[in-house]
């Protein structure tokens, strides 16, 4: 994938499906890092979960969560 960028970091886990599920669609290459990270926290949301894509794609990623109601924090 090259260089990574994050675009989204969130405790909510239908959030982050939703997310990765819009990306995929639009075959925009991205990964979910720390998903399983809840385990080891004891499921007290200490490491939330994140959608990274390749730093080429933020722009039109970003674009495509926000045109479906997705809200991601300013840089």
């Amino acid at each position: 994938m090259g260089a990574v960028v994050e675009l989204l970091r969130s405790n909510d886990p239908v959030l982050v499906s939703f997310a990765a599920s819009l990306l995929k669609d639009a075959k925009i290459e991205h990964a979910v890092a720390d998903s399983n990270m809840s385990v080891i926290d004891g499921s007290i949301n200490a490491v939330q979960t994140r959608v990274l894509v390749a730093e080429g794609e933020y722009d039109n990623a970003r674009a495509l969560l926000q045109d479906a109601g997705v809200t991601i924090e300013a840089d």
